[in-house]
């Protein structure tokens, strides 16, 4: 795969979970149009626009007997190909041909997404559970649209640094 990190899907919804796969979507500060948050308390704002979540851990996940699918566990981009143990809070990630987010926090797994897991063990997505295998939320830094199939990078300090700048 050596560095062809892509989008496998884009996900939205009106409010809770599953997300259903879009072929794509406009990503601004609050995240992609069209997805929406019923609990605005825990979910969404500028911080946690964006949950991305690999298709390498889903498939991982299948395996173990949990029911989950891309967009099931509530992640807005599934990538395919990213080196996930390098995707940590601070580091920025380019996305499309533009779109630069920057990782802000590990995502707390709640009941919402229970039924996928087998016994209901939502905390298998915890970071302080099981290193490695949570989803991760992202400010957007850079807006623009995005596809599915559209390649991810993730990108040094200084790299982001010069695509913000151009942005601004």
């Amino acid at each position: 795969m050596g560095g062809h990190a892509r989008i496998q899907q884009l996900s939205v919804s009106p409010g809770g979970v599953p997300k259903r796969a879009v072929p794509a979507a406009r990503v601004t500060r609050l995240g992609l149009e069209g997805d929406a948050h019923r609990d605005t308390e825990h979910h969404g704002g500028p911080d946690r626009a964006v949950c991305l979540f690999p298709q390498e851990a889903i498939r991982a996940l299948a395996a173990e007997g949990h029911t989950i699918v891309p967009g099931s566990i509530g992640e807005n981009v599934t990538t395919e190909g990213l080196d996930w143990s390098l995707v940590v809070p601070d580091v920025h990630l380019l996305l499309g041909e533009g779109v630069l987010l920057q990782v802000t926090r590990y995502t707390s797994p709640c009941v919402n997404i229970a039924p996928v897991f087998v016994g209901r063990d939502y905390s298998r997505v915890s970071q302080k559970r099981h290193p490695g295998w949570s989803r991760v939320y992202a400010r957007v830094l850079v807006e623009g649209s995005l596809r599915a199939g559209d390649a991810v990078r993730l990108l040094s300090a200084r790299e982001a640094e010069r695509i913000g700048a151009a942005a601004r």
